[in-house]
C-alpha cells in the first residue's frame, strides 16, 4: 500500500476540515487504483528503435533563481524522439507497480536510461509517493537521470517533490512522448471529474505545470452553498450583503477586497475569501465572478455577462488543480478551463469561442479605510448568509515562508512574496511594489510607470491611464504576477 501523510501532501486548505478528509481518502484509495489504471504503453508509441539524438537544453547557460534564492544548476541535455523499447516497458511496469511500492528494477532501468524527459513522470509519481522507500528511490532516480543533486536546494527539506518539480519548471524541460495520457490516467484516479479537462487534447494548457492542490473539484450547482463534504474549496454564490454599519463585526484593521461596479461598492473580507476562494454575484447590475488565489495573494474580478464571444451563463468554480501555484478555475456550465490570472478560456467551448473575460479593479484595503472612502459600501454578512462561522485567520500565515507549491524560477528583481499592484496597460504589463507605492503616495509623490498612474482608494490603489480612463488593477505576489507577465515593467521609487 502507498503510505504518505497529509503533512507531505500540501493542500490549498480552502476548506480545511474537508481538505484533510479528502487527502486521507485519496491516500487510501489511490494505492488500490493506480496499478490497474496507469499504463504508459510505450508512452503512446509502438516500441521500436528510438532516435537517440540528444540536444542541449533551450536555457543552457542561463542562471535561474528559485523563490528562496537558490540558483538552479544548468539543465541536462534532452533526448529527441521515441523512448527506447526497453525504457518504455520499464516505465509502464514502474507506474503499474506503484500500488505495491514501486518496481525498483523498473525504476533502475528508467534511472539509467539517460532520458531526462522521464523526470516529469518521476515528479508526478513523487507528488503522491513522498514517504520512503518510494520517495527516496524516486529522488535518487531523478538524480541519476539529470545528474543533479536536489538535496542542495533549501526547499528540499520541506518537500522533495516541490524541489524536483521546481527544477523541471525552471529548466523548461520537454516532456516524454505520451505524457498527457500518462498524467490523465494518474490524476483521474484522484478525481474522475477532471476527465473533461484532460480529454481536450487541443487545450492551451501546459500539462507539465499542472499539479494537484490537495482538494477535489467543486462542481456543485449554482446556489448550492452547503458544506462541501467531498473535500472541495466551496465557491460562495450570491452571498447576503449588509451595509457598512452591519459590518461592524469585522475589524477595521482587517483586509477586504473592494469592488466598485457602477454606483455600487462591495467589500469581501479576506477571511471569508480564504475559505471560498470564489464568489459569484451581481454588483451594479452586472454579473461578476471573483476568484481569490490564496497561494498567489491575488483577488481578481471578472465580468461574466455581456461577453461578445459567449452568450451563455458563466459560473466560476475551483477545480482543485494548480498550475505553477496558481489555482485552476473553470466554468461550471461549459466545463471549460479559464486562466485564473488572465481570464482567457484555455479549453472546451470557451477556448473554441476565443473568450477572454473582462476584468475590473479589485482593491486590497483595510476595512476601516475602505468604508471611509466608500461610506455606502456593502459587505458580505458575517455568516455569508449561509449560517457559517468564519475564523479570523483561516490560513494562519501559511504562505509567510514562501510558495508551498512548485513555481520554478522567479524574476529576481523583487523577492518572490512581495505584494505588487499589477496593471495591463496599452504599453504592456506594469507592476508597482505595494509598500513602496504607499510610501511614495504618503510623501505626495506621483506613482507612474508605463503610462499608468496609481490612485489611492482606501488603503489600496486603483489605476488610471494618461487619458484619464480607469484600467483594471489587482494585487498579487510578485512571483505570480511576473511569471504570468514576464515582460512586465517594474516601477521603483
Amino acid at each position: 500500500m502507498i503510505e504518505t501523510s497529509a503533512k507531505q501532501l500540501p493542500t490549498q486548505q480552502g476548506d480545511q476540515a474537508a481538505s484533510a478528509t479528502v487527502v486521507q481518502g485519496v491516500q487510501k484509495g489511490f494505492a488500490l487504483l493506480i496499478g490497474a489504471a496507469l499504463a504508459l504503453a510505450a508512452c503512446g508509441e509502438e516500441p521500436g528503435v528510438a532516435e537517440t539524438t540528444v540536444v542541449a537544453p533551450s536555457n543552457a547557460g542561463n542562471a535561474l533563481q528559485g523563490a528562496r534564492g537558490y540558483v538552479f544548476p544548468e539543465a541536462p541535455p534532452v533526448h529527441v524522439g521515441d523512448l527506447e523499447a526497453d525504457t518504455a516497458v520499464a516505465v509502464a511496469d514502474l507506474v503499474e507497480s506503484a500500488d505495491t511500492g514501486l518496481d525498483f528494477e523498473a525504476l533502475d532501468v528508467v534511472a539509467m536510461s539517460g532520458d531526462a524527459r522521464l523526470a516529469w513522470v518521476l515528479a508526478d509519481l513523487l507528488r503522491f509517493l513522498q514517504l520512503p522507500p518510494p520517495g527516496e528511490a524516486l529522488v535518487a532516480a531523478f538524480t541519476a537521470l539529470t545528474d543533479v543533486n536536489v538535496t542542495l536546494d533549501p526547499s528540499y527539506a520541506e518537500s522533495p517533490w516541490r524541489s524536483v518539480t521546481d527544477h523541471l519548471i525552471a529548466w523548461d524541460l520537454v516532456a516524454p512522448p505520451g505524457y498527457l495520457e500518462m498524467k490523465k490516467d494518474l490524476f483521474l484516479l484522484v478525481e474522475p471529474k477532471w476527465e473533461p479537462f484532460f480529454a481536450d487534447v487541443g487545450a492551451d494548457i501546459d500539462w507539465r505545470l499542472l499539479s494537484w492542490g490537495g482538494v477535489l473539484i467543486d462542481d456543485r450547482p449554482l446556489g448550492d452553498n452547503g458544506f462541501c463534504d467531498r473535500g472541495c474549496i466551496p465557491a460562495l454564490d450570491d452571498p447576503q450583503l449588509t451595509d457598512a454599519a452591519g459590518g461592524d463585526w469585522y475589524s477595521d484593521g482587517a483586509v477586504v477586497f473592494g469592488v466598485v461596479v457602477g454606483e455600487e461598492a462591495v467589500a469581501f473580507p479576506q477571511s471569508m475569501m480564504e475559505i471560498h476562494e470564489l464568489v459569484n454575484l451581481t454588483v451594479g447590475e452586472r454579473r461578476i465572478g471573483i476568484p481569490y488565489c490564496t497561494l498567489c495573494a491575488s483577488a481578481q474580478a471578472y465580468f461574466l455577462d455581456q461577453n461578445p464571444d459567449w452568450a451563455e451563463p458563466i459560473v466560476l468554480r475551483t477545480s482543485g488543480l494548480l498550475s505553477r501555484s496558481n489555482k485552476v478555475m473553470f466554468d461550471l456550465e461549459s466545463l471549460s478551463v479559464i486562466d485564473t490570472f488572465t481570464g482567457v478560456g484555455l479549453s472546451g467551448p470557451l477556448q473554441e469561442a476565443g473568450v477572454v473575460l473582462e476584468q475590473t479593479t479589485v482593491v486590497g484595503s483595510l476595512w476601516g479605510d475602505w468604508k471611509a472612502s466608500h461610506p455606502d459600501t456593502m459587505i458580505v454578512a458575517r455568516d455569508g448568509g449561509i449560517g457559517r462561522v468564519y475564523s479570523e485567520d483561516p490560513l494562519q500565515g501559511r504562505d509567510a515562508a514562501g510558495p508551498i507549491f512548485p513555481v520554478g524560477d522567479v524574476d529576481p528583481r523583487l523577492p518572490a512574496q512581495t505584494l505588487v499592484v499589477g496593471v495591463i496597460s496599452p504599453q504592456g504589463p506594469v507592476a508597482f511594489p505595494l509598500s513602496e507605492a504607499k510610501a511614495a503616495k504618503a510623501q505626495g509623490e506621483a506613482v507612474t510607470q508605463g503610462g499608468v498612474t496609481l490612485l489611492a482608494d482606501g488603503s489600496g490603489f486603483r489605476a488610471r491611464l494618461g487619458d484619464g480612463a480607469e484600467v483594471a488593477a489587482h494585487q498579487a505576489f510578485w512571483f505570480a504576477w511576473s511569471q504570468f507577465h514576464p515582460t512586465t515593467q517594474l516601477w521603483l521609487p
